[in-house]
């Protein structure tokens, strides 16, 4: 039987309104390439509800820890583009490809949005006997290379203490460990001396548990008033850990248009705005297009400093 053009037309839309109704048809992975805990698990376990209420589908949020997150961005680039696994990153995506720890890039991606920043503090443990900024780098010019910092090598808590090794002339010494839980639990134990850390750690240094020195922000936090900033210290550095999704290259147009969608929605809700008050985290929103620039911009920001750090492999 011949089918006339404009039949075939309205039927090709019909089977494509369909398909993009029927997405998702089973649950949607979300890799985070952290283990279960640290700050950027904690911020997508609270994410995937709202998301997946939007998306009207199940998000299962999957920890694929190691190899400085690594081991979780090689499992997502893996994955079939078919719109059921999604990536959760940070700035160490760009920050470990210079550093010739992965060889993942973020345009092995499609952006989906921008989330979230958490600013950066530098941290010390109460057993060190520094009371704030000035004495710490006092000490660090004393012992070159002496104190121990935990970062994640090659990651954001590498590269954020570098910073300040560059700005102040002083010289850490790193201890890796995978992530921010087990690097804030060597940290309270006393394991190391210093590590970038954020406002989720406000309760324990209000105890006494962990001691802020500087905050790497424009202005003051209100939340930790006495906490003065780097730049007021002379120390010309501003950080920030930014979290947003990245889908697969390939993945259906009809499905990534629902992701993103799903993930504004999610993103402007008052709901995760409160709980991002509790986790010392500023909601930032940011469409495909204006991540992608924002990636983009990123990428060239952390290549530099790669080169200027000694730390450039590609």
């Amino acid at each position: 039987m011949k089918i006339l053009p404009a039949v075939a037309c309205a039927l090709a839309a019909l089977v494509s309104a369909a398909a993009s109704a029927a997405y998702p048809e089973r649950p949607i992975k979300l890799i985070v390439p952290w283990a279960a805990g640290g700050d950027t698990d904690v911020i997508y376990r609270t994410f995937a509800p709202l998301m997946q209420k939007q998306l009207g589908g199940t998000i299962v949020v999957a920890n694929v820890g190691g190899a400085s997150g690594t081991k979780g961005a090689k499992e997502a680039l893996a994955a079939p583009a078919d719109g059921y696994t999604i990536f959760a990153v940070h700035d160490s995506i760009h920050a470990t490809y210079y550093t010739g720890v992965a060889d993942v890039n973020y345009t092995d991606f499609e952006p989906i949005c921008l989330v979230s920043s958490t600013p950066s503090i530098v941290t010390a443990s109460p057993k060190t006997s520094w009371r704030d900024m000035k004495a710490l780098l006092a000490d660090a010019k004393a012992r070159p290379g002496q104190i121990t910092v935990g970062a994640t090598l090659g990651s954001t808590s590498h590269f954020f203490p570098a910073m300040v090794e560059q700005a102040t002339g002083v010289k850490f010494k790193y201890v890796s460990y995978e992530g921010t839980a087990p690097r804030m639990n060597a940290l309270l134990g006393g394991h190391v001396d210093l590590a970038e850390s954020n406002l989720t750690q406000k309760g324990k240094a209000d105890a006494g548990q962990l001691r802020f020195l500087a905050i790497a922000t424009a202005t003051r936090n209100d939340e930790i008033p006495n906490v003065p900033t780097l730049k007021e210290l002379g120390i010309d550095v501003e950080y920030a850990v930014n979290r947003g999704l990245l889908a697969l290259k390939g993945t259906p147009a009809d499905a990534l248009a629902r992701l993103r969608a799903a993930c504004g929605a999610a993103a402007r809700d008052p709901g995760f705005a409160e709980a991002m008050k509790k986790q010392g985290t500023l909601v930032r929103y940011l469409d495909h297009d204006a991540y992608a620039a924002f990636l983009r911009k990123e990428d060239g920001l952390n290549k530099a400093l790669a080169k200027e750090l000694g730390l450039l492999k590609r």
